[in-house]
């Protein structure tokens, strides 16, 4: 029996990880390291997904720099498929995090441009059209201006469309589009921002107006608290289990879709699959990088520590 294929279009970048060696002091040089490496949120999560048993192609654009170069390699490493565009006059986007001695975001700052100028007239390329054809499922992020978001719904011709929130300001790029999108991955700020003009209180009520405004299963993480998952059967939660070490919090929900997304293709329902990303995750955060190695062992344990859900209504 073949793998299920999974289509991504979204970003794959250079990621860069400050880490504060102390306390961190606000408007002034602060000691730490620096490490680099290729990124992005779909790629991390393609990667995940790859590791649980989907073969992947991926549509992103870069530029013709050395950090482009990095990322094409990168993609031709673990297998997937590279449809990208390259703009040798452009500079490959990047997303540069400063994190404290825990690992925990301190602040971001992304430079997407060349996402938000050229990601539109490739999914509107014929490469799209064709890559579609051959993919059981389709992977997106909100990088994208909404034009480019719907005209990739309107060619995926009935498939399941992944989607991840990415921030509250370009999570609002999806409020129109919830109706088509078969799962869509965020945290209760990403939420919030969609269930505008509306300021639900508590994670019940944002699932409950997300699935009003059309949104058939979504997931909302909230950092080390339960993870809320909801679809027709109603809503859930399940709560991550204490990680064994913290090594790095990057990633972690790029590798919690990756692994949702794997298994629901393969069949699983979302409570069984949210529980396959949280593995990942788990496995995730543990490591020294935003991709885990999930090999059978690894993931099995920590498919293990992760609790049935816990709680229904």
């Amino acid at each position: 029996m073949s793998s299920p294929h999974l289509l991504a279009v979204g970003g794959a970048h250079i990621d860069r990880r400050g880490r504060v060696s102390g306390t961190y002091v606000p408007g002034t040089s602060n000691p730490g390291t620096l490490s680099e490496e290729v990124g992005g949120v779909v790629f991390n999560a393609l990667r995940n997904a790859v590791q649980r048993g989907v073969t992947a192609s991926l549509l992103s654009v870069r530029g013709g720099d050395n950090a482009g170069e990095a990322v094409g390699r990168a993609i031709a490493e673990v297998g997937i498929a590279d449809l990208s565009a390259v703009f040798l006059d452009r500079t490959t986007p990047s997303y540069t995090a400063l994190l404290d001695p825990d690992g925990e975001l301190i602040a971001g700052l992304a430079d997407m441009g060349l996402y938000e100028l050229a990601l539109p007239k490739q999914v509107r390329r014929a490469k799209l059209r064709e890559a579609v054809a051959s993919a059981d499922a389709v992977l997106c992020d909100a990088n994208m201006p909404v034009s480019a978001l719907e005209t990739l719904l309107s060619v995926s011709e009935g498939r399941p469309v992944f989607a991840i929130a990415i921030s509250p300001a370009k999570a609002t790029r999806l409020a129109g589009l919830l109706p088509a999108l078969s799962c869509l991955f965020m945290n209760g700020h990403e939420a919030r921002a969609l269930c505008a003009p509306k300021t639900p209180a508590t994670v019940a009520e944002f699932a409950s107006e997300l699935g009003a405004k059309g949104l058939k299963r979504g997931v909302i993480t909230a950092g080390g608290g339960p993870v809320t998952g909801f679809d027709e059967a109603g809503t859930f939660q399940i709560t991550p289990p204490p990680a064994r070490r913290i090594a790095d919090v990057t990633g972690a929900g790029d590798a919690l879709a990756g692994g949702t997304i794997a298994a629901l293709m393969k069949g699983a329902d979302l409570r069984a699959a949210l529980r396959e990303g949280m593995a990942a995750a788990l496995l995730t955060v543990e490591a020294h990088a935003a991709v885990a190695d999930l090999s059978g062992e690894a993931f099995a344990e920590a498919l293990e520590l992760v609790p049935e859900v816990n709680g229904e209504w």
